[in-house]
């Protein structure tokens, strides 16, 4: 939360479990707590059930919350008899069930009859999509509601339906707004059951556009558009973190430093929330007691404000949490009753859950509540105990993040399995200058279209503090040991949820509940379990390190989603393309030992491609690319030179060596009915020279199918034993060219939980039916492919396929399996798994 000023105020007031007499502890009002968690666990726990049987589910939670508050009404002096527990279970089943019936009541409408079929197979349907989020480029990503379908066949009229999709490969050029409306067929590809998007859609063809954005979002949407155009003139990383912090657009934020921010725990600062919408509330409140405004005009006023402001920065999960939360405050104010934290934040999340069920699994509803619910419970007793060694004030400043992280960690080990050691003195620092850039940036958002003069100056003034922000993650996320590995999955985020309830009960917060004998064992379980678990991370780490091949030919980084291949030989690398994480690629060469690329290809320049091209800029010395688009293509060019590289534009027929292998491009062909992007990709085969034990390779960047086709027509190709699996797995794919190829292993980079259901079962068939073995990097992690150990003096050669980790496995000190690469005279091969150790 970043206006840590507003935070601390709230703090002293004794609005987190004190009195305004500091020291003083008073009970904390949890009333809604229980309620309110219990409904969000059954939100959890219902949405995920699959088809009817989630309605049944919800149906029968609904009628025993009835039943139950039946018998409780019947039954109330029983329940009085019985004591606290009974009276506070009762609105706890009660909450369940509400829950339970407004899931059973909305199922329906996210998988009406008009477009049942299409989601459970996976068909395609003629709609009209309204965008839920602004797309912007080529190949863009958003959520988006399915409002309009056709019927089967074309004959009638179209049906009136609301299903929440992803729309994928959208060609959005400049700017597609918010509540867009485009009409066209799309692919429809299902989702798991409880993801709050039903599925994901892929335009087959072009969509056309039948509505623009209506007024209201149309005009903020130009606010926002305005303001990245101002913020783009200042210089440096605050330009480029100014939109976030002060309207929660991160758009011109660059993989580096999205990096440097997530590894110094300040990205929650370009998260619209709480802070945002007090901010807001308070100016509007502040004005109106100024002016005398009678209650009702002054929370009449805050509301619209409020309204206005959500519809400013699009109603992403935090936002709508801050909202509710800050009109029950309202609310609450206009009728004249004091309105507590606890009371209000769990109200508010019992109210999103019954009206969106789905909003229980996103990550960033449970992040905001979470860090909220920390503050109001957490700080104030935290900052108690800080005080005791050093100024209040002081304590104060840290007991806001601190308690912020320790809340958040357990949830943030499931996106990525790291603690940030710097994290909480990043945000100390950071604190000061979040509200000022939030302030002044919205201030010049709001002006900049009226006057740009003034405009210009307020985000010049903002620029400042988000200058400031974007150092400190520069810093933080620089150090030597800026992050600690830590166990994956759900096991990594129990153990640590563990740790921090162990820590906070030994340290009696918010309030001792033990003994001072149980509190000491409890810290020094707590001390002994966090030693020997970072201990075992740290040694699973190192045991990777040892069983990793240190001869290996072929490596595919874990870069997200995103290519980036690496061929070795004769003490020379050549790197197949980026990826768009630098923190990732960086991390790989680190661990691979590589400094220096001899060989760069560029296969082309959409951003999963050289998305991380900063990493190896000075590095570099060839690159080879194939056609470029505009200026932006052209910079990453000339900023390659810059560092001192020398950079060939190819086409098919081009060749060279690197150690004992011989590179080949084999696409795109050379004259100019091609256009720029993955149909361009620059194809190369990698072959080595007779006994030098190199495994072969196919690398074909993105092209489609029929780029494919082409290519298969226009080369005679040979088998080979590894192929790098075009555009990450995508439906798009030609079999025979992978039954021409032949290749023992498949490559395929690719994100985990990526919105574009990558890898398909297409692609995986493609290699599994040429009889190869598919290795995922969000599955595998780091592959290397090896000589064998034990080569054979005769028949065919053997590889070892080394991966980070095991299928469906978080954490494993590396898994091998060798691969034999059967040839026969007519030059076709079988690929088999022989063994696995």
């Amino acid at each position: 939360m970043s206006a840590a000023g507003g935070v601390n105020s709230v703090v002293a007031r004794g609005e987190v479990g004190e009195d305004a007499g500091l020291g003083t502890p008073t009970r904390l009002d949890a009333r809604l707590a229980l309620p309110a968690l219990s409904g969000w666990l059954a939100a959890i726990v219902l949405v995920g059930v699959p088809n009817a049987a989630g309605g049944a589910a919800a149906a029968a939670g609904a009628l025993l919350a009835v039943l139950a508050a039946g018998t409780a009404i019947a039954g109330r002096g029983a329940r009085r008899r019985a004591g606290g527990w009974t009276a506070a279970g009762i609105p706890a089943v009660v909450a369940i069930g509400v829950v339970a019936l407004s899931i059973a009541l909305l199922a329906p409408a996210r998988a009406p009859h008009a477009v049942a079929d299409a989601i459970e197979r996976g068909g395609s349907l003629v709609g009209v999509i309204a965008l839920e989020q602004t797309a912007t480029g080529d190949d863009a990503s958003a959520d988006a509601v399915l409002e309009r379908v056709e019927p089967i066949g074309g004959a009638g009229t179209s049906v009136a339906v609301r299903v929440p999709v992803r729309v994928l490969g959208l060609d959005a050029g400049e700017r597609l707004p918010l509540g867009t409306r485009l009409e066209g067929r799309v692919r429809i590809i299902p989702l798991e059951p409880g993801d709050d998007r039903v599925a994901l859609a892929r335009p087959v063809g072009e969509l056309r556009l039948v509505a623009t954005p209506p007024p209201l979002i149309g005009a903020a949407d130009g606010l926002r558009e305005r303001f990245l155009v101002v913020a783009a003139r200042l210089p440096g990383p605050g330009a480029a973190l100014l939109p976030g912090l002060a309207i929660g657009d991160t758009s011109a934020v660059d993989d580096e430093l999205d990096a440097a921010m997530k590894r110094s725990s300040l990205s929650h600062l370009t998260a619209v929330s709480g802070a945002n919408c007090a901010i807001v509330v308070g100016l509007v409140l502040g004005i109106g007691a100024i002016a005398r405004w009678r209650r009702a005009v002054r929370v009449g006023a805050a509301l619209a404000a409020l309204g206005g402001f959500v519809v400013l920065v699009t109603p992403e999960p935090s936002v709508v949490r801050a909202a509710v939360m800050a009109a029950i405050v309202l609310l609450a104010v206009a009728s004249g009753r004091p309105a507590r934290g606890v009371p209000v934040l769990a109200a508010a999340v019992l109210g999103i859950i019954v009206l969106d069920p789905w909003a229980a699994r996103e990550y960033g509803f449970a992040l905001s509540v979470l860090a909220t619910a920390a503050l109001l419970v957490l700080a104030g007793p935290l900052a108690d105990r800080l005080a005791t060694v050093m100024p209040r004030t002081i304590a104060l400043w840290i007991a806001v993040p601190l308690a912020a992280q320790l809340a958040c960690q357990p949830v943030l080990v499931l996106l990525a399995p790291e603690i940030p050691l710097a994290g909480v003195v990043a945000n100390v620092l950071a604190a000061p200058a979040a509200p000022v850039a939030t302030i002044v940036g919205m201030l010049a958002c709001l002006v900049a279209p009226l006057l740009p003069p003034v405009g210009l100056v307020l985000a010049a003034v903002a620029w400042v503090p988000a200058s400031w922000i974007a150092g400190i993650a520069g810093v933080a996320s620089g150090l030597p040991v800026a992050v600690v590995p830590w166990p994956e999955g759900a096991a990594g985020a129990l153990l640590l949820a563990v740790l921090v309830a162990g820590g906070l009960i030994a340290a009696g917060i918010p309030q001792p509940i033990a003994t001072g004998r149980a509190r000491a064992a409890i810290a020094l379980a707590t001390a002994t379990l966090l030693v020997g678990v970072t201990g075992a991370t740290a040694g699973v780490a190192a045991l990777r390190g040892l069983g990793r091949p240190t001869d290996w030919a072929i490596a595919q980084c874990d870069v997200g989603q995103g290519d980036a291949v690496l061929v070795r030989s004769a003490g020379r690398i050549a790197l197949t393309d980026t990826g768009m994480d630098a923190e990732r690629l960086e991390s790989c060469l680190r661990v691979l030992g590589i400094d220096r690329i001899d060989l760069l290809v560029l296969t082309h320049f959409d951003a999963d491609h050289v998305g991380a091209i900063e990493v190896v800029i000075g590095r570099v010395g060839t690159v080879i690319v194939g056609p470029t688009d505009g200026e932006r293509d052209e910079s990453i060019v000339e900023a390659l030179r810059r560092g001192g590289a020398r950079v060939e534009s190819v086409a098919a027929g081009r060749s060279g060596a690197l150690g004992d292998y011989r590179w080949r491009v084999l696409w795109p062909p050379g004259h100019r009915g091609i256009e720029p992007g993955n149909d361009a990709s620059v194809v190369v085969e990698w072959r080595g020279d007779a006994g030098c034990g190199c495994p072969s390779m196919l690398a074909l960047g993105d092209l489609g199918r029929s780029a494919q086709e082409s290519l298969r027509a226009s080369v005679r190709l040979a088998p080979v034993d590894v192929v790098k699996v075009s555009h990450h797995g995508s439906n798009d794919q030609d079999p025979e060219l992978y039954g021409a190829a032949r290749a023992a292993i498949g490559l395929i980079g690719v994100g985990a939980d990526n919105t574009y259901g990558h890898p398909t079962a297409e692609a995986i068939h493609a290699v599994d039916d040429a009889g190869g073995a598919v290795r995922r990097s969000d599955e595998h992690g780091l592959v290397l492919v090896a000589p064998s150990s034990e080569p054979r003096a005769d028949g065919p050669p053997e590889w070892r396929v080394w991966t980070e980790r095991a299928a469906g496995q978080s954490a494993s000190p590396g898994a091998w399996v060798r691969v034999a690469q059967d040839r026969v005279a007519s030059e076709t091969a079988t690929s088999k798994l022989v063994m696995s150790e």
